[in-house]
Order: C-alpha cells, then sequence, then structure tokens
C-alpha cells in the first residue's frame, strides 16, 4: 500500500532527525513512568465539504447581490447578460470551495469550532484503537493526537491513566503544543509536551515498577487524512 499525499507531506515535514528526537523524548518520559505514549499527527482530521459548500454559497451570494445592487440602485453599465451574470456566480461559488480547500484559515472559520472538536474526537478514538494504545498490562496507554489543520490536540488516556489523572490536567500539555503550533514550531511543541507528560504522570503516581517493559512502540505516527 502506497502513502497518501497528505502522509508523504507529512513525513517531509517531520524530519529523520525530528521524528529521532520525538521518540528520544517518549524513552526518556517513560523512563519516569509506567505510562505508555503514543505521540499521533495528522494533517487535518476530516475533509470538511461543509465548510467548502458554505464559503461557494457565500462568494456565490456575495456575487449575484453585487450584481442585482449594482443594476437595481446604480446607473453603472454592467458589460454581461444574463447569461455571463450566472457564469460569474457559477465560478465565485467555484472559488469559494477552492479557497475553503486550501486556505487553512478560511477552512476553520467556515467549519467552526463544534465541527472540528467532533470530528478531531473521533479521529483521535479511532488512531486510538487503530494504533491498540489499550493494549497494555496495567492499561497506562496515552495517546497525544495533534490535527495541524485544526490547531487541536487532544490527550486520550486508557483507564489506568483515567483513574489517577483528570482530564483537565492535561491542559498544560495540549497548550504547549498548540501555541507551538501556531508559532511554526511543531516538533519543539512535542518534544515539550511529551517531556510534561512523564513528569505529570509521575506526580499522579502512575510509577514505573521494577518488572516495567516497554509495550508499545515510541516512534511518531503520522495518520492520513479520510478519503471523501
Amino acid at each position: 500500500m502506497t502513502q497518501s499525499s497528505n502522509v508523504q507531506a507529512l513525513t517531509k515535514v517531520f524530519t529523520e532527525v525530528d521524528r529521532k528526537r520525538i521518540e528520544a523524548a517518549v524513552k526518556q518520559a517513560e523512563g519516569q513512568t509506567s505510562g505508555e505514549i503514543v505521540p499521533y499527527v495528522v494533517e487535518s482530521s476530516d475533509l470538511y465539504e461543509e465548510a467548502e459548500w458554505k464559503a461557494s454559497a457565500l462568494l456565490g451570494l456575495v456575487v449575484l447581490l453585487a450584481f442585482v445592487l449594482l443594476h437595481r440602485l446604480t446607473e453603472v453599465w454592467l458589460p454581461v447578460d444574463l447569461l455571463g451574470a450566472t457564469i460569474a456566480v457559477v465560478a465565485a461559488a467555484v472559488v469559494g470551495v477552492l479557497l475553503a480547500r486550501h486556505v487553512h484559515f478560511l477552512k476553520r472559520f467556515f467549519a467552526g469550532r463544534k465541527l472540528m472538536a467532533r470530528r478531531v474526537h473521533q479521529r483521535a478514538v479511532e488512531a486510538f484503537v487503530a494504533e491498540e494504545v489499550f493494549d497494555t498490562n496495567e492499561r497506562t496507554g496515552i495517546l497525544i493526537f495533534l490535527s495541524l489543520v485544526e490547531h487541536q490536540v487532544l490527550v486520550l488516556g486508557d483507564s489506568g491513566i483515567n483513574a489517577k489523572v483528570q482530564q483537565h490536567e492535561w491542559e498544560g500539555v495540549v497548550r504547549v503544543i498548540i501555541d507551538s503550533v501556531k508559532k511554526g514550531k511543531v516538533v519543539d511543541g512535542l518534544v515539550t509536551a511529551i517531556q510534561q507528560c512523564g513528569q505529570l504522570l509521575q506526580r499522579q503516581g502512575v510509577e514505573r515498577r521494577p518488572d516495567d517493559k516497554d509495550e508499545l512502540p515510541d516512534y511518531l505516527r503520522i495518520g492520513d487524512t479520510p478519503e471523501p
């Protein structure tokens, strides 16, 4: 199976050196605790076709209203007939789709935070299952899930983690990554967040056992954007 273009693009963003830094951070953090940390990155958790249609409808409507207002309220001569106006509206609608598809801040604007939060959570749960984060003896797996387009991060812990760490306690870890994404320093943010994750687990009593072993691989997972 070949990698999708999204996976290939992210593989270039996270160089071999970057991935080794992240893997080393995971090893170091896990040396302090029995938690098993799984970093996972996707470019986007969804295509957000709803955002494209909203942008399309808005831009098409703006062009249509411009034609109507110019015709009704001014003496401005329009060098197009009804067919030309229709073509202009359709072209504007197509441009709206393309802008929402390729300009990330427009995609976020038209998708809205609530929709993005739902899709990111769904994609994170899928990653949690696909990577078998649940497959540890003491149920101490943790997924750090980053969706780049949305600027959203989720930390999902297995039952052994959730018994000792409340969801709100991950807020510091999440904030470090989001701030770093906005500054264009994704790798630095992930490394720092992983270190903080290990420290938090240690403080909350997720202690490393004498017989503890590395149950989940430490490398960065790069996931795909769902297909249409």
